[in-house]
């Protein structure tokens, strides 16, 4: 067997180990991360106005979202990471200063010490982040049974799918990132199905797209039809709201992701040009050399 054979059964070999490993890793990653948090969650995926590389953030559905998380959400979660002047932001919900100043002045804000040394509460100002809803994480344990609602600024980023091989690869080729509000919008909306046999859930509630040890969360059901009146006239659906909260949290976790959007075509056009450039200047310096 000469060279060339040689090298070709080696690259046949190689070619198959590789498709081997792409068949068979998904199955062993399935089955580690079933092994170890018990079961795999069920998040079926949505179509968000954001998604793709020309993506963007629908203004209309971020203000929804936004009245969601302020007459329901805030009530448990947190938001430590936004403050109120991001509201009115290029690329965000695109309130008025004016309307961000309203609705900052709804809130109670805990400031001081004042000249007698104590600390008193007083309006919310643009400059002022969301207050948590309790003083404290003990005060926030008590109030829900001993669970720890997490905080919301990034939540829609920090819930992902990346640990999984190969669908980290997927993910960067078909340029899916939306897996954390896809599992928000989930697990508001997988409330109140039945469990499998042998799934019980005495101390919470049951929830096939809750990501944890077992499908049973402490949280009970958010919302109902209804919770929250739409200024637009959309209709107050439980599939409507969670839609919308889960693209509102989406903004908060990545503000500028309409501008890194359009910072990543300029990039690659920029790149196109300079790599067409370079390859006619190459075959012009090169033209009248002999090979």
């Amino acid at each position: 067997m000469n060279a060339n054979s040689k090298r070709m059964v080696l690259l046949r070999q190689g070619l198959l180990a590789v498709g081997l490993l792409v068949l068979v890793m998904p199955a062993v990653a399935a089955a580690q991360e079933a092994a170890t948090e018990g079961y795999l969650p069920t998040i079926v995926k949505q179509s968000w106005s954001f998604a793709g590389p020309f993506g963007k953030f629908d203004k209309a559905q971020l203000q929804r979202g936004y009245k969601v998380y302020k007459e329901v959400c805030a009530n448990c979660h947190s938001m430590k990471f936004v403050a109120f002047r991001n509201l009115s932001d290029e690329g965000g919900p695109g309130f008025t200063e004016d309307q961000v100043k309203t609705l900052a002045a709804g809130y109670k804000v805990q400031d001081g010490p004042n000249d007698a040394g104590d600390m008193f509460d007083r309006p919310g100002k643009p400059s002022d982040h969301f207050p948590s809803p309790f003083a404290n994480e003990k005060a926030a344990r008590a109030a829900n049974g001993g669970g720890l609602p997490p905080d919301m600024s990034v939540l829609a980023k920090a819930r992902s799918d990346e640990k999984r091989f190969p669908q980290w690869l997927f993910n960067a080729v078909l340029q899916y990132q939306e897996y954390g509000p896809d599992y928000i919008y989930n697990l508001i909306t997988s409330y109140g199905k039945e469990p499998p046999v042998g799934v019980t859930c005495p101390t919470g509630n049951y929830n096939p797209a809750f990501i944890g040890t077992t499908p049973c969360l402490a949280m009970p059901q958010p919302i109902q039809d209804g919770s929250v009146t739409y200024d637009d006239g959309t209709k107050p659906t439980i599939d409507n709201y969670a839609r919308d909260v889960s693209a509102f949290l989406m903004w908060t976790a990545e503000p500028k992701l309409e501008e890194r959007k359009e910072t990543g075509l300029k990039v690659i056009i920029f790149l196109i040009v300079l790599a067409s450039l370079l390859y006619f200047t190459k075959r012009r310096v090169w033209s009248n050399v002999a090979h």
